[in-house]
């Protein structure tokens, strides 16, 4: 078992208006989990996403299949 740490990070695309989430992409190869977090509470839960289901999500998005609110 690995001790390796998240190392969370935030989209550089995040304008900082406090919707924002982080991840932490290291831990996929490790670990074979992406962990995501709401950027307002670092020490709350964080879910846990296998790295293709990840990978799919941000490709929906790039292709704009979730519509803006």
């Amino acid at each position: 078992m690995t001790t390796e740490s998240p190392r969370w990070f935030k989209s550089s695309y995040s304008d900082n208006g406090g919707q924002c989430i982080e991840i932490a992409a290291n831990l996929a190869a490790s670990r074979g989990v992406v962990p995501v977090r709401d950027s307002k509470d670092p020490h709350g839960p964080a879910l846990m996403f296998e790295p293709t289901a990840w990978s799919s999500f941000v490709s929906a998005v790039r292709r704009g299949e979730f519509p803006a609110t």
